[in-house]
């Protein structure tokens, strides 16, 4: 597990070795919010941040609007600060504000696509999660999950999807060199700072296309040790449950080292197994209740029925199992 915190435009940065030495290995700060505010503090902090060892990134706090004039005013702010450069944190989209609730899937893709910048990071408290935010509305775009969860148990936020990857679990922590209370992160099961930081990915420019060009441009994926299927999905810019599907995967969560992942769409990849039974839902089921009973996954419950949201299940709706 790696621990690291958000820093927002009223946070401090009084020390930031003494950061780095409490355990922090990574670091947000805010950068922009709507199309006018810049964060006036971002740059120093990111300067400071950097100096002593942590990775950093930069986040915007989406407001409703033109959201593609948002992620340009990002790109601009954050690029300039290296924030967008292979080794960076990948850049963060804060969805709390109340005026972009009803847009938010769109908001989430058109920031995506506008960026440029592979992956990223959508923020959001479990009311966004279960409510709000569809990542079955996202396509094949590689975004992962950040969830706010203040229940104190860094990592395990108590409420999961597939390519769920840090836990907000607290706003009051305390870190030594940051003054007063602080935002503290850790990251979700086997994904790890490795996978949260960009790679290959050259500065953008414009024209920014609306589909990034894969990091690895083969058609196969041998499994290495810390890999995890969300990796591979990011690096093909496509789903957890698209993978899943095209190799017959039941668990997305169980892979092993030295298994070989093919591309969907390519010559290799192959259908799911059949499925050998169905249910159909009843009042008060959840999702995750359902995948509990028959020793499955929610993500590979997803990827079988076709499921756009997991959260949105109805009485006499039949699943696959």
């Amino acid at each position: 597990m790696d621990y690291g915190v958000d820093v927002s435009h009223y946070n401090a940065v009084a020390d930031a070795n003494a950061v780095r030495n409490n355990g922090i290995t990574f670091a947000w700060c805010k950068a922009t919010e709507g199309t006018t505010y810049v964060d006036p503090t971002f740059a120093n902090k990111v300067a400071q941040l950097k100096a002593a060892g942590i990775v950093v990134g930069a986040y915007h706090f989406l407001r409703a609007g033109d959201v593609a004039a948002q992620a340009r005013r990002f790109r601009q702010v954050a690029g300039d600060a290296g924030c967008l450069n292979a080794g960076a944190l990948l850049p963060m989209a804060d969805m709390e504000a109340n005026d972009v609730r009803g847009s938010a899937n769109t908001a989430v893709t058109t920031f995506y696509d506008t960026l440029g910048v592979s992956p990223v990071d959508v923020y959001g408290n479990l009311d966004w999660w279960r409510n709000v935010l569809a990542p079955g509305q996202w396509g094949a775009r590689a975004i992962l999950g950040h969830i706010a969860r203040y229940n104190g148990d860094p990592g395990n936020p108590g409420w999961l999807y597939g390519s769920l990857a840090l836990h907000q679990h607290t706003s009051s922590g305390s870190v030594p060199g940051i003054p007063g209370n602080v935002d503290r992160n850790a990251t979700i099961g086997t994904y790890n700072l490795r996978g949260l930081t960009i790679g290959q990915v050259a500065a953008p420019v414009e024209p920014v296309p609306l589909v990034p060009a894969p990091i690895t441009g083969g058609d196969s994926w041998t499994v290495k040790r810390g890999d995890t299927l969300s990796r591979v999905a990011s690096a093909w810019h496509m789903t957890v449950s698209a993978v899943a599907v095209a190799n017959g995967i039941t668990n997305p969560d169980l892979i092993t080292v030295g298994q070989v992942i093919h591309r969907p769409g390519s010559a290799s990849a192959k259908p799911a197994p059949a499925a050998r039974t169905t249910y159909k839902i009843r009042a008060g089921d959840t999702l995750g209740a359902i995948a509990r009973k028959y020793n499955t996954t929610v993500p590979a419950l997803v990827a079988l029925n076709h499921l756009s949201n997991p959260d949105r299940i109805y009485a006499g709706q039949t699943l696959t199992i």
